[in-house]
């Protein structure tokens, strides 16, 4: 159960305690806040590279080509393609990229049929603002210019990231990557099961009392639970794992046998009366379903490895010595 669904009114599906798969999941809260960067960046810079990019995709996009797919999408527009003019100054594919990489997570707010809409309309007033700036001749201005040494850096950086760390993170390595996770992930069950959710715990007995004496078990659970839900549900669960419920609860289920009911849980939610139906082998997640969280971490892991060789080949100096210790925290240094 997501955490803030645990502060919520109880509901059967938020007794899950984490909605994730199985895997080596890298957090950007556990991450020191340099790598919590790399992470978000990805989303810039894969938008920066398919309009961009004419022999290569994006790490997510090009492994999930693996998978068959029902409709092919669409050959991106060339970079050149104009998209408008303003004034005499032509707009293109490859401007529309760049603005979506200054938006950068940004994006995830915006409708996405309004998102091209949201771009050229940047790339406008940049324009337009940018026009008025040379007319002014602020290019001769100091703060012009130390802006334009900024953004020259910036400009080699992304374009040598996706070199060397993008590019090179291609479907067969995220394919070998997704093999050794599910090799390396262990055989576990997954059970089907139904609850009723009462208040108290003398409640709880009375309904287990009535269900071993033959009452039935959804009809009961949408007379008496307390989890909205059950009205419609029947208190059904459906399938999952032990991981995904919180502790008590998915220590009494798990030890159940198939169609054994089991006596009062206590939850942070109340007093659970459960039942076992099914007990079955878990799926373990497909290649498709884990190629983004793959991506990811083979691009942070990658970017780590290239920044730390360029770090430890460099003289860094920063005078101020808490400075210096916040800087490398940052950084990740040591850890």
């Amino acid at each position: 159960m997501r955490e803030t669904s645990r502060r919520a009114l109880p509901r059967a599906r938020r007794l899950r305690e984490h909605d994730h798969h199985m895997t080596s999941y890298i957090s950007p809260a556990r991450l020191p806040a340099f790598l919590k960067w790399l992470v978000l960046a990805l989303v810039a810079l894969t938008l920066c590279s398919l309009p961009m990019a004419s022999n290569a995709q994006d790490a997510s996009s090009a492994a999930s080509s693996q998978e068959p797919a029902v409709n092919q999408a669409p050959t991106p527009p060339s970079p050149t393609t104009v998209v408008a003019t303003v004034a005499g100054q032509q707009i293109t594919e490859a401007d529309l990229a760049f603005a979506a990489e200054d938006l950068g997570p940004d994006l995830n707010q915006i409708p996405p049929d309004q998102i091209r809409a949201v771009l050229l309309s940047q790339m406008i007033d940049l324009k337009l603002m940018a026009a008025a700036g040379h007319a002014a001749n602020l290019e001769n201005s100091d703060l012009y210019k130390a802006r334009i040494s900024y953004l020259e850096d910036r400009a080699l950086r992304r374009a040598y990231t996706k070199q060397v760390v993008s590019d090179v993170i291609t479907p067969d390595a995220i394919k070998a990557e997704y093999d050794k996770e599910i090799a390396a992930m262990p055989a576990v069950d997954e059970i089907h099961a139904r609850h009723i959710l009462v208040t108290t715990e003398d409640d709880a007995k009375a309904i287990k009392a009535q269900l071993d004496g033959g009452a039935d078990f959804a009809a009961l659970a949408k007379e008496k639970s307390i989890e909205p839900g059950a009205k419609t549900s029947g208190g059904d669960l459906g399938f999952f794992t032990q991981d995904k419920m919180v502790k008590p609860f998915a220590d009494a289920a798990f030890a159940l046998k198939v169609n054994e009911i089991s006596q009062p849980v206590q939850t942070q939610f109340g007093w659970h009366v459960i039942q076992v139906l099914e007990r079955r082998p878990a799926a373990k997640p497909t290649l498709e379903a884990m190629t983004q969280q793959i991506g990811q971490q083979l691009y942070v892991k990658k970017y780590r490895e290239i920044f730390d060789n360029l770090r430890k080949a460099s003289t860094i100096d920063i005078a101020d010595p808490e400075l210096k210790k916040q800087v490398e925290t940052q950084l990740g240094i040591g850890q």
